[in-house]
């Protein structure tokens, strides 16, 4: 059972990590990836804030870990983030059925709680692991090399790492990640970049997702756009329907860019 670490600006939780294959009896590996940066509290303000620089050192270090593992192997990883809802596991789905037989694709899955994301990512037919956070309101890059040493992606994969739904730490905590992609949808509010200006300024890509639903909701792309880039200045916008597959190709051409070569040739 997960339990909490608290003192800082963010919980921190042990992880349970669940993928396929592994021996444990039922399929899946249940294994306890220790969260070590355990932080007292409550302290003082400016030694809360040492503490939390500490906290961001040691995970920005083994992110570069992380990303020498991955470039070893030409492995393409992608950070996916957003708040709770905006389509990211319906656009992980469509992009691993679009793009089956063209190049490997895996799933680190984020979520506090449940199995039930990484079940509908399995059913698309991409190998996953399910990375439970407990308390912890994002991943961190130590919990990411457990479940990349679990996936055991091939050489010239993609790895999408569906982050916890959440549009603040999240954009604090490298993973080694290739890119940060933040998918938004026309039902959230055309305002979110300036409302979580953090998570947009570290984007290199925001997909607005649901745009099917626009014609039924209040919200302005171009507005939305204009906002994100006051924040970021040349960030890149996507809109996309991953339910109804319009925009997906524009998707599929910037994660063909991730490589030296062309994802879909």
């Amino acid at each position: 059972m997960p339990h909490e670490h608290t003192g800082a600006a963010h919980d921190h939780a042990h992880a349970d990590v669940h993928g396929p294959g592994a021996a444990h009896g039922h399929g899946d590996l249940h294994s306890h990836a220790d969260d070590v940066r355990h932080i007292p509290g409550p302290h003082p303000g400016g030694e809360t804030v040492t503490l939390e620089q500490r906290v961001l050192a040691k995970n920005e270090s083994l992110a570069e870990r992380n990303r020498g593992w991955l470039a070893e192997r030409d492995v393409v990883a992608v950070n996916m983030m957003s708040s709770p809802g905006a389509g990211k596991t319906t656009l992980l789905e469509r992009t691993i059925r679009d793009l089956a037989g063209t190049r490997p694709v895996a799933v680190v899955e984020g979520d506090q709680e449940t199995l039930l994301d990484a079940e509908r990512i399995k059913r698309a037919g991409c190998a996953v692991v399910q990375v439970n956070t407990g308390a912890g309101c994002h991943l961190d890059a130590e919990m990411v090399f457990g479940a990349l040493g679990t996936l055991a992606p091939a050489p010239g994969a993609l790895v999408l790492i569906e982050n916890v739904g959440n549009l603040v730490c999240p954009a604090l905590f490298d993973l080694g990640e290739s890119s940060k992609v933040v998918v938004i949808s026309v039902t959230e509010g055309t305002d979110k970049p300036l409302k979580y200006p953090y998570m947009f300024a570290a984007a290199d890509l925001v997909v607005i997702n649901k745009v099917d639903l626009l014609p039924y909701v209040d919200f302005d792309v171009d507005r939305c756009a204009e906002y994100a880039r006051s924040v970021n200045p040349g960030l890149r916008l996507l809109a996309v329907s991953a339910t109804t597959g319009e925009g997906m190709d524009a998707w599929y051409d910037w994660v063909a860019g991730q490589y030296r070569g062309d994802l879909r040739a």
